[in-house]
């Protein structure tokens, strides 16, 4: 579809909290196919809508660990167990910073049909899906961070 402008650090859409979706519309499941490619485009792992000034409660995430993920509306339902490690972000290009996040999370949300689902990760997957659940309530994950935002090579986050 379409590769979207991603809005960084500084930017006051990231810091706002997004609105629930009521319906899905033809405007929405564009935006979704559009939140992918702007994704791959920026060899992400996963982007939410506030990243490209859209201020809806939805996600998309592709660890490659099975089928991307579409979060509408997304909940924490559980977490378990504790995870350390460098986090980056499409929103702060060439930055990164160690932080600490539950390696297991249950996530209630809604498919493109609006039809409830639970999603489960662990690890990396644990990680993407609490960092862009964190935009919708316009957190960085600097806000988080054990440390300071640090330069990096972009291949060294995550």
């Amino acid at each position: 579809m379409a590769i979207r402008k991603i809005r960084f650090i500084g930017d006051p859409c990231l810091n706002k909290v997004c609105k629930p979706v009521q319906k899905i519309t033809p405007s929405i499941e564009t935006l979704i196919e559009d939140m992918f490619d702007t994704m791959y485009e920026a060899r992400g792992v996963g982007l939410a809508a506030p990243q490209i000034g859209i201020l809806r409660r939805i996600c998309v995430i592709d660890v490659m660990d099975g089928d991307p993920i579409i979060l509408i509306n997304p909940e924490i339902i559980e977490t378990s167990g504790e995870q350390t490690d460098e986090e980056g972000c499409l929103s702060i290009p060439g930055k990164c910073a160690s932080v600490t996040r539950a390696d297991y999370v249950k996530v209630k949300s809604f498919d493109m049909d609006l039809n409830p689902v639970i999603i489960e990760g662990e690890g990396l997957r644990a990680r993407a899906l609490l960092h862009e659940m964190d935009h919708l309530d316009g957190i960085l994950y600097g806000e988080r961070a054990n440390e300071p935002y640090h330069d990096v090579e972009e291949e060294e986050c995550e």
